[in-house]
């Protein structure tokens, strides 16, 4: 079996080839720097420049499934150059992987695409599951929604379509979790805002594995990749505090100082969703960290 992976480079996307290598599965990567691109039996580069509908076709030789990881990082400031960013980067991307299969003749039948739970509103009460229609008013909500929509179009080449709708990924050295763990460390962590919204989070070797299993089972659909047991902001706050051993005297941050720092990027720490993952765990999924305690130890 052989893949092609967008954003093979990132967070999820290099811990996923190291997994796909493991079961014995070859990966095509597409990478926008020359520089980048290795040879190998079982790991192969391709060029691509998405803005300028640059793509090298052999990418897709012998490929039956490509996982759609590329997109720019939602972590930094959002300006108004930056929101454009953020959304090309996932939008246009798909749209010219689409634009070559449609006019190229390849094995590809199946497309996974990355997700986010953010296109949930925002709620400190409601449980979200892959049939709730209601959307989120947000600037990332509708990222999501085109992203998501981009995806769809692979129907039109009778490919199926699974859509991995992420939460709050928790890795040791990248993304969220060192951000969350830096303050405590140092003495300084509180909870953020109210404390009470939702964090619906997943252990990095969690997410490589949904999506292998949805990759070796062929699933197509909406799958919330989230673990079973969602925690507030102020709980995993004192989770990490209390694995380090760490006193929390300061007050929470409030959510206007929260405002004036981030700017509209605040929502990713003031705002979250409680997301079900019920739906992949009835696919066949067993979660490896059910609960954020033991996936706080193994990182820390």
């Amino acid at each position: 079996m052989k893949v092609l992976i967008s954003g093979a480079t990132g967070l999820i996307g290099t811990q996923l080839t190291k997994e796909c290598h493991k079961a014995g599965i070859s990966v095509n990567y597409l990478t926008t720097s020359k520089d980048k691109i290795e040879d190998t039996p079982n790991y192969k580069g391709f060029y691509w420049n998405p803005y300028e509908g640059e793509i090298d076709k052999n990418a897709f030789t012998d490929v039956t499934t490509i996982i759609n990881l590329v997109g720019a990082s939602i972590s930094k400031r959002w300006t108004k150059s930056y929101r454009e960013t953020i959304l090309k980067s996932r939008t246009t991307t798909t749209n010219l992987i689409y634009d070559t299969l449609k006019n190229t003749k390849t094995n590809v039948k199946h497309f996974i695409s990355a997700s986010g739970v953010s296109i949930y509103p925002n709620s400190e009460s409601r449980l979200y599951t892959e049939k709730n229609t209601a959307v989120n008013t947000t600037f990332l909500a509708d990222v999501v929604q085109k992203w998501e929509s981009a995806a769809d179009q692979f129907k039109n080449l009778d490919i199926r379509v699974a859509k991995v709708r992420t939460g709050v990924v928790l890795a040791e050295d990248e993304g969220a979790f060192p951000k969350l763990v830096k303050p405590i460390e140092k003495g300084f962590g509180a909870a953020l805002g109210s404390g009470k919204q939702w964090m619906s989070w997943i252990h990095i070797d969690d997410i490589v594995c949904v999506y292998i299993h949805i990759l070796k089972n062929g699933l197509r659909g909406v799958y919330n990749a989230t673990a079973p047991n969602p925690v507030t902001n102020e709980k995993m706050t004192r989770k990490i505090a209390a694995y380090l051993n760490k006193d929390l005297w300061l007050p929470n941050v409030p959510g206007f100082v929260l405002r004036l720092v981030l700017g509209k990027m605040a929502v990713l720490v003031t705002k979250g969703q409680l997301v079900s993952s019920k739906k992949l765990e009835e696919s066949g999924y067993e979660f490896k960290y059910v609960n954020v305690a033991p996936a706080i130890k193994n990182l820390l």
